[in-house]
């Protein structure tokens, strides 16, 4: 398996780690201390923002390139799909600050959960469906040599 995947994986069992110390938070019927919170918010955030890039300008775009039908087709399949789930990561986030979640834990604590479990669904699909066609991609190229280095690895 390439560094790019193996990074790639890294992050998605981040993720969920980070998600589950927030649902763990969530589970609580008062709030905990809002600095606790709002670091696992900023570190779920920053890892997903990376993690989103990392996808969009490395692994989308080759998996686009293989020039294979059905490829292609998965593979934008997923970016609607991680846009429109991005999308409403950033309404999430940004509607929910100190304040608000202060003033509403019960609606914070509702949405939360919602908006994590699109984002474990998406982790689940990703490592089922998309990420075995990537390591497919990888060992074939892998086969043909090493690939020529043109400082677009995100492992670099």
């Amino acid at each position: 398996m390439s560094r790019e995947m193996q990074r790639l994986r890294a992050e998605h069992a981040a993720l969920v780690t980070l998600s589950r110390i927030i649902l763990g938070m969530t589970a609580s019927p008062s709030p905990p201390g809002p600095d606790d919170l709002a670091s696992a918010r900023g570190q779920l955030r920053e890892a997903l923002v990376r993690h989103l890039k990392c996808e969009d300008w490395i692994l989308y775009p080759r998996l686009m390139a293989t020039g294979d039908a059905e490829l292609m087709r998965i593979t934008r399949e997923f970016e609607i799909e991680m846009g429109s789930l991005a999308a409403d990561f950033a309404a999430y986030d940004e509607k929910w600050t100190r304040d608000r979640v202060a003033a509403d834990w019960a609606g914070f604590r509702r949405e939360t959960k919602i908006v994590f479990d699109l984002l474990a669904m998406r982790i689940e699909r990703e490592e089922r469906e998309l990420y075995p066609l990537a390591d497919t991609l990888y060992a074939s190229a892998a086969v043909l040599g090493p690939p020529v280095m043109d400082g677009s690895t995100i492992s670099s």
